[in-house]
């Protein structure tokens, strides 16, 4: 082997910040999503939870046995400046303190996210306390979905689902399907429009309905990056998925 005489240091993969994604085994979406609205200079490092399809309360609570595990893969030995568990339904089962739980056994004293945390955070931002909420899921799901919403203090005046039980079926959704669907659902006396889930690829309409609806829309996805971004306290501009980004 040959002696080189290079002068260098090491690049920072990640200068505008380490985000820690905790995903479902079964997921099609998140990370591609997430990627696509994160700013230049903060990466995304992923590792997955076993959970199994369909999508019941059930199975959405079985995968609580796993996250630490998962979480603990997260750049072991190096680090990251923020956790996100990444599934909506599987919050609304599992609950979001015992979440943070179980990350923070891995991942002790790194602040953690959700996608109901998140979007919680992002419609007080706007000062929406009236909420539609669209879904791809079961009516069992739905109900999760409004009750962690209420316990928010939020008014959920109506929440509807695609009654879906499969992550990929989800991540397939026609674009068109769900902007026709969330001007359909959303009450016009809403202060804004959340649209659930992270498998979903709702964060690629935003705009679009926000143009349609005269109002806020926060999705899943998008809601996270927001969120990741205030807690690392990068102050990047990001543009394309809606208003949130201006809050």
């Amino acid at each position: 082997m040959r002696d080189m005489d290079i002068d260098y240091s090491f690049d920072d993969i990640a200068p505008g910040g380490r985000i820690g994604l905790v995903a479902l085994a079964t997921d099609y979406n998140s990370e591609t999503d997430l990627r696509r609205i994160l700013p230049d200079g903060v990466d995304l490092f992923t590792n997955r939870v076993m959970n199994a399809n369909p999508v019941t309360i059930e199975n959405l609570r079985g995968m609580s046995g796993d996250i630490t595990r998962a979480a603990s893969g997260l750049l072991p030995g190096y680090g990251v400046d923020v956790v996100i568990y990444g599934c909506t339904s599987g919050t609304a089962a599992i609950g979001g303190d015992e979440l943070q739980r179980l990350i923070q056994i891995a991942q002790p004293g790194v602040p953690c996210t959700n996608p109901i945390l998140a979007a919680s955070e992002a419609l007080r931002a706007f000062n929406a306390r009236k909420i539609s909420i669209l879904t791809p899921y079961t009516e069992d799901v739905n109900v999760a979905i409004k009750d962690s919403f209420g316990a928010e203090g939020f008014n959920i005046l109506n929440i509807d689902g695609f009654g879906l039980e499969d992550d990929i079926e989800m991540t397939g959704m026609p674009l068109s399907a769900i902007a026709e669907a969330a001007v359909q659902i959303c009450d016009p006396d809403a202060d804004a429009l959340f649209i659930s889930c992270t498998a979903i690829r709702s964060a690629l309409v935003v705009a679009e309905l926000e143009q349609k609806l005269g109002k806020p829309v926060v999705t899943s996805n998008q809601a996270l990056v927001w969120h990741c971004l205030k807690l690392m306290n990068n102050s990047s501009k990001v543009n394309g998925f809606g208003q949130l980004f201006d809050q």
